[in-house]
């Protein structure tokens, strides 16, 4: 029989997580849980830990971890619970883990992604920000750890999945890429009235079932056009070759056009568990748990134009792709800073925008080199301290 995968689950207790471990738990043949690690939530860990018994768990905080400990021994669970920023990069790159999900929300994740790649890692990359902070930093790492990428987004997974195996065919047969976005609660409302909307109403998706912070991106379209910066890097592509149209049924997860103007797509019910299922079997195929999609009954499939200003991030997307690096850096910390004000409450749904763009105008040309992961982070703090000050301006009184 084939070894089975021994896996890190980094961000177990998010919905990409949970749902990596039911796709799992179908195949207990082919995975072994080595590693699951979260950074708040010690009570949702706990009861995985309880029910997967891994030999690693990390968490945030030393206090987080003594408790954690504690509970474990008192269910006789020999996990061993680590803690601190380094934990995560150690147990991506421990030499008992073959296969890391990178399945933690924002610049977090960042450095034990980029341990994972240069350990030589089978990377399953839900994580967007590892890219889009990271860029060609990470490809790198990618490049000289001889790592096996894979993508979990649903729309990079589709693109990946119409692509032939040899990536170095890809730039003589591909003209472009195509991201479908469903457009988020908001799709049919007019803009101006957006003003009131509530944090509960922004993360109630139509199709979806994600966090809150995604939900809010999604809303905001900031989903896509990270999206669209993580597919320049994940397939080489300048950002012209990378197109979005609005679908609101998300059946068409993406699509490939070819030179020849043949497009091929991906289809499949809206749930993560497919794309997750692909990139944990790749080149393989295991049975995902998800609904089968039912043609007689989808219905009509519409398309239409991703309108950049009804949605600014997108503008911001390819704005800064074509600023000089560091831009993709800034643009992903002040909108991590804006939503989260946005759900505490701080400021209207508007703002979010309004904050990514000024702090953006305001570090333009000052990002400095990105060459390091220090250099990345650098920048990443100064974009949020600017990004919370215009917060505070635009705060609701």
């Amino acid at each position: 029989m084939t070894p089975r995968q021994r896996l890190c689950i980094l961000g177990a207790t998010g919905s990409v997580g949970m749902s990596t471990l039911e796709v799992v738990a179908r195949h207990p043949e082919r995975f072994e849980v080595v590693a699951l690690t979260a950074r708040q939530r010690v009570d949702e860990l706990a009861e995985l830990c309880e029910r997967w018994r891994p030999r690693f768990a990390a968490v945030d905080d030393a206090s987080g971890a003594r408790w954690l400990r504690d509970r474990l021994m008192r269910s006789g669970v020999r996990t061993e619970v680590l803690h601190g920023r380094g934990a995560l990069s150690e147990l991506a790159s421990h030499p008992d883990v073959d296969t890391v999900m990178a399945a933690i929300v924002g610049a977090a994740g960042l450095d034990a992604c980029l341990a994972a790649a240069r350990a030589g890692k089978r990377l399953l990359l839900a994580n967007k920000e590892a890219l889009v902070v990271g860029g060609s930093l990470f490809m790198r790492a990618v490049e000289s750890g001889r790592a096996t990428l894979l993508p979990v987004d649903s729309e990079h997974s589709a693109i990946f999945q119409c692509l032939p195996l040899e990536r170095a065919t890809w730039p003589q047969r591909i003209d472009h890429i195509v991201l479908t976005a469903s457009g988020g609660p908001f799709r049919d409302r007019d803009r101006a009235s957006l003003h009131g909307v509530t944090p509960d109403e922004a993360c109630a998706h139509p199709n979806w079932v994600m966090g809150r912070k995604i939900s809010v991106d999604s809303a905001t379209m900031m989903n896509k056009a990270l999206e669209v910066i993580e597919a320049r890097w994940l397939f080489g592509l300048s950002p012209d070759n990378v197109r979005v149209v609005m679908h609101p049924q998300s059946i068409v997860h993406s699509m490939v056009v070819m030179r020849d103007q043949s497009v091929l797509a991906q289809l499949g019910t809206p749930d993560m568990k497919v794309p997750i299922a692909c990139a944990l079997a790749w080149p393989e195929r295991i049975e995902s748990g998800a609904a089968p999609l039912d043609f007689a009954s989808m219905g009509s499939l519409t398309f239409r134009d991703a309108d950049r200003t009804r949605y600014p991030a997108l503008r911001l997307a390819y704005d800064c792709l074509r600023a000089p690096p560091g831009a993709t850096n800034v643009l992903n910390a002040a909108n991590e800073v804006a939503v989260a004000a946005f759900l505490d409450g701080a400021i209207r749904f508007p703002d979010i925008d309004a904050v990514n763009d000024a702090t953006l105008a305001q570090l333009a040309g000052g990002f400095g080199p990105q060459d390091s992961l220090d250099d990345l982070l650098d920048l990443d703090e100064r974009a949020r301290a600017a990004a919370r000050q215009h917060v505070k301006r635009r705060a609701i009184a």
